[in-house]
């Protein structure tokens, strides 16, 4: 067992430069609340963390779709804002819709799948638990979520192994958005994730892609979908070696994005 599972992932102190959004404090309440939790990790402090980590993911969703256009940039009707209030499945359906730029580094499947856990924590918790990565890395993927929605980092990574999580699924999200102005620009399709393989084969077509850098990029994308899948620890597979891989390649593939 990694002797730092019990540090606490984040800082939760409000930083100087944090902008008073007040349809974002809400979330961000119970974001932080549940990060308390952890300062005293058991398997109870554990579910009630993932509990409110979920409750806050939900409430952002819901309070971005909910914003005024002037606000948010786009336009749901009241009746179509009430259908997609419904369920946290809808929801997830409404913002790939109406605002699928906020979703660079965001898979909303595994943010799914992470609802059903949490789920069945909540039904079914006597004696269940849930192991720690997973309740770090669904916190990492919240605080993504809300940066995008809301434009701040409300969770600010302070300890070793979860500072490189954070800083893996950062490089991501960097990567991503890269991936959509890269597409803009050629008009090429958007969407990121379901497109991958295709942008994969444009650039090696354009020998923008050697056969290396796409076996470092199959090897990274494959590490990042163990992580926020579950499959791997992040605490034992993380390193700085492959957040630096992960950014040089970053770099060499879009230049401009470190412009």
């Amino acid at each position: 067992m990694p002797s730092d599972q019990a540090e606490i992932p984040q800082t939760l102190a409000k930083m100087p430069d944090e902008p008073y959004l007040p349809w974002a404090t809400g979330p961000g309440e119970i974001l932080r609340h549940g990060l308390e939790l952890l300062e005293n990790d058991t398997d109870t402090n554990r579910r009630l963390a993932m509990i409110s980590i979920d409750n806050a993911v939900e409430l952002m969703i819901k309070t971005f779709l909910g914003l005024p256009k002037r606000v948010s940039g786009i336009t749901i009707t009241r009746k179509a804002y009430q259908e997609m209030a419904e369920s946290f499945p809808k929801l997830l359906d409404g913002l790939e819709k109406h605002a699928p730029n906020k979703l660079d580094g965001i898979d909303l499947g595994t943010i799914e799948w992470y609802h059903r856990l949490r789920n069945e924590l909540y039904h079914q918790g006597n004696g269940l638990t849930v192991e720690r990565e997973k309740v770090d890395v669904y916190a990492q993927i919240a605080n993504l979520l809300f940066k995008n929605l809301y434009r701040y980092e409300l969770i600010h990574p302070t300890n070793r192994k979860s500072d490189l999580l954070g800083q893996f699924m950062g490089e991501w999200v960097h990567f991503e958005s890269a991936l959509r102005d890269y597409a803009a620009t050629h008009e090429l399709e958007a969407e990121t994730h379901q497109s991958m393989i295709r942008f994969i084969e444009f650039w090696e077509g354009a020998d923008l892609l050697s056969a290396q850098d796409r076996r470092e990029l199959d090897h990274l994308r494959k590490l990042r979908n163990e992580i926020v899948h579950g499959m791997s620890d992040y605490r034992e597979v993380l390193s700085t070696d492959v957040v630096e891989r992960l950014r040089r390649l970053i770099s060499k593939i879009f230049p401009e994005a470190d412009a």
